[in-house]
């Protein structure tokens, strides 16, 4: 290190002496806004890192012919303009020092400290891959390789910003190479942009694409928008001061913008409808900027009362926003003239989101301007650090938390033919098979990583190549790798097929038993005529595996496929038979009762939805008094559960907006279903027995059904009453638990 120091400070000393008196303007300018943006910063790195790029380069050219330190002062400008720290842009200026001139990853840190020379070593690193993995690995890959394999975003900005200056300087390559190039940001660096949210460098490298592979198609579109600019701008300030207008009415003050859509995105628009140019009219739209959240959707309420609203040009990208983290109202309307016209709302914070991406990370750092809830979503989006100091440890904390954008805790490994696949960290050889294929996670005995035999337990880690030894035959999974403990499976979609593959194993010995219990029964009732097939249509069933394994598994007894074969055969034999058959449909019924119909709920108040249609859910059958909850359907009103609906729990996961507090009293008017499982010990006269405690209190019976469990000699009576109140249910609860043999009487739960 000690060499390297020296070497620094006659680099330093060189640079000095050839430098010009003064630095370039540009230069002067970014320290400027580094000062602004972070305050106390050392904002004269950025000069002191342009003085050693410009001695570095010397004597070196681009294929313009330019000296070559223009580009990398280019790049430099660029993220300055993303508002990047002093850091970030010294090491753009110096990002390419190490891999085209005499200077090394040692002393960059020596002159500029460990951050920047981490941040060069990176932009390095990523050139290493590039050159590495083009010819293998696709677009797609190759975007996760570049991504999991940087030490800092900053790397990844850096290098952005390189592609945007080469892009933008493509004139002075040779065609094959300006082609290549094109197609290369269209596919890897554009996709990069938008995963991390910074929409102007997105667009920016979408319309150099166009210009570079579509030269007269963007020769067309430019000439268009260039035609109609004079008219475009008359429109769209017309546009702005009625919608200003009507906010300022109701007290809504916005920042009101006019925008074209870029150049590719009509281009797509064309493609997509195979129109020209001169056809896509809905090229021009306005940006609505609001302090508040609740004004976003203020203002749409009042942009769709003005002008009418397209169908199906709405997008909400609040309530349901991006990967990248991306907010924003988005509808087409026709607007004055009835000519379409797009409308973009959004705070002020969101915009910054959308335009600066991760950026923002670096941009807003030290701006107190911004709320808590900007700066939450910036840490959504990257993990952000606690710390708002812009030292090294900031960095490292950022990667250590993010491991970049969508791809966060992933690890990226690669199949013997170069192909990589994505899996979530901590991922073993057994998660890695099953990605691949469900056979292959089945028949999985073994892995090889680079060319190491490893245990199926083993953490994978980003850039290994992995191969698994598989048997011929094998018996499938083993249940070992599903106990956490043992840690051989992390993704889900590993431990979904293997669950899913002992479940089949369950279903196909229950699909074999119940089989066999259905052709024993036909054979002992000598209904050997009747197609195994016809059996399930007696149960109001159609497929015959779904009944057998029900059969198998136990879930309709015996008892109940006899006494109905036997009703089968008395409607189709004579009159003896049908007097048989009259006398046991005169017992009670086996099997199970249908469920309660849906009621109407009177007596139901909610906050802020009085009025609204109410109905009681069928799976737990609540009643006035009881503890309940509002669930809003789509269409249909608001369906009552008690809160103790196993339903209800799984909704409240997946969707908590749409419940709503309810309170239900009792009505002399309405009487409402309720369900009862009566378990009882099995005895002559069980079920006229409960049926009298139902009848002598009053309570209407809708339908009784009861069946036996010959194992333990119980027996299951599910009854339906129509009850008007909780009050009502427990006194009818306790009067049925008094009758000899019931063990209990309980309620479905959902």
């Amino acid at each position: 290190m000690k060499t390297a120091v020296k070497k620094a400070a006659l680099i330093a000393a060189s640079a000095e002496a050839n430098a010009p008196a003064e630095l370039p303007e540009a230069v002067g300018v970014m320290e400027q806004h580094i000062a602004a943006r972070f305050p106390g910063s050392d904002a004269s790195i950025v000069g002191r890192a342009y003085r050693v790029a410009d001695d570095a380069h010397r004597g070196q050219r681009r294929a313009s012919g330019e000296p070559y330190i223009v580009h990398p002062l280019a790049v430099a400008q660029i993220l300055d303009e993303l508002g990047l720290d002093p850091g970030a842009i010294a090491a753009a200026l110096l990002h390419d020092v190490v891999e085209d001139t005499s200077i090394d990853t040692a002393q960059v840190e020596a002159l500029f400290g460990k951050e920047v020379a981490r941040l060069v070593a990176g932009v390095t690193k990523i050139s290493a891959i590039e050159a590495r993995e083009k010819a293998a690995a696709e677009a797609e890959s190759l975007r996760r390789m570049l991504l999991a394999s940087v030490d800092d975003l900053r790397v990844i900005l850096i290098k952005l910003a390189d592609r945007l200056h080469n892009m933008q300087t493509l004139d002075a390559l040779k065609p094959d190479k300006r082609e290549r190039m094109a197609r290369e940001t269209l596919e890897i660096y554009a996709p990069l942009a938008n995963r991390l949210g910074i929409w102007q460098l997105k667009s920016a490298f979408e319309d150099l694409v166009l210009r570079e592979l579509e030269p007269e198609i963007y020769r067309q579109i430019v000439e268009e928008l260039s035609g109609r600019r004079e008219a475009h701008e008359l429109y769209l300030e017309r546009a702005i001061a009625t919608l200003d207008a009507r906010l300022r009415e109701s007290g809504i003050v916005a920042d009101i913008k006019s925008r074209t859509k870029h150049t590719y995105s009509i281009y797509r628009k064309m493609r997509r409808k195979d129109l020209p140019a001169e056809q896509i009219y809905d090229v021009l739209a306005l940006r609505v900027l609001v302090d508040e959240l609740p004004q976003c959707y203020l203002t749409l309420g009042i942009v769709h009362a003005m002008w009418q609203p397209m169908v199906g040009e709405f997008d909400d990208f609040i309530a349901k926003r991006k990967a990248n983290l991306y907010q924003s109202l988005h509808t087409t309307v026709l607007g004055p003239d009835n000519r379409p016209l797009e409308v973009q709302i959004r705070t002020h914070e969101m915009n910054e989101l959308a335009e600066f991406g991760v950026a923002a990370h670096w941009k807003y750092k030290e701006n107190t301007r911004h709320s808590a809830d900007f700066q939450e979503k910036i840490a959504t989006l990257r993990r952000l650090l606690e710390s708002h100091d812009a030292d090294a440890a900031d960095a490292e904390a950022f990667v250590e938390n993010l491991k970049t954008d969508v791809f966060s805790d992933q690890v990226y490994i690669f199949t013997p033919r170069g192909d990589v696949i994505e899996l979530p960290a901590g991922s073993t050889p057994v998660d890695f098979a099953y990605q691949i294929h469900t056979e292959v996670g089945h028949r999985c005995r073994g892995a090889m990583v680079d060319n190491r035999m490893v245990a199926l337990d083993t953490p994978l880690s980003t850039g290994q190549t992995v191969s698994i030894i598989t048997a011929r035959g094998a018996g499938g999974p083993s249940r070992d790798w599903l106990n956490p403990a043992l840690g051989y499976v992390n993704s889900n979609r590993a431990r979904a097929k293997i669950k899913q593959w002992f479940r089949r194993q369950a279903r196909s010995d229950a699909i074999r038993e119940g089989r066999e219990v259905l052709e024993r029964q036909l054979r002992k009732l000598g209904l050997t005529r009747l197609r195994l097939d016809e059996v399930p249509k007696l149960f109001g069933q159609e497929r015959l595996d779904e009944f057998l394994a029900a059969v198998g598994r136990h879930d309709i007894p015996t008892e109940q496929i006899v006494s109905r074969l036997l009703e089968q055969e008395a409607e189709a034999g004579g009159q003896g038979e049908r007097e048989a058959r009259a006398k046991r449909r005169a017992k009670p019924p086996t099997g199970t009762a249908p469920r309660p119909a849906a009621s109407e709920a009177e007596g139901v108040t909610m906050r802020g939805a009085d009025g609204v249609h109410t109905r009681v859910a069928r799976c737990c059958t609540p009643l006035p008094g009881e503890q309940v909850i509002g669930y809003v359907t789509r269409g249909k009103g608001v369906t009552l559960h008690r809160s103790s609906c196993s339903n209800i729990h799984r909704l409240l996961d997946r969707e908590p907006d749409r419940f709503i507090r309810v309170n239900w009293q009792q009505t002399d008017q309405q009487a409402y279903p309720v369900e009862l499982r009566i378990v009882a010990y099995d005895r002559s006269g069980l079920v006229r027995d409960i049926s009298d405690v139902i009848s002598l209190r009053n309570v209407r019976i809708s339908s009784l059904s009861a069946g036996t469990n010959p194992s333990d000699g119980t027996a299951i009576v599910t009854v339906i009453v129509e009850l008007s109140s909780h009050e009502h249910l427990s006194g009818l609860i306790d009067k049925l638990q008094t009758v000899d043999n019931v063990i209990q009487v309980r309620r479905p739960t959902g």
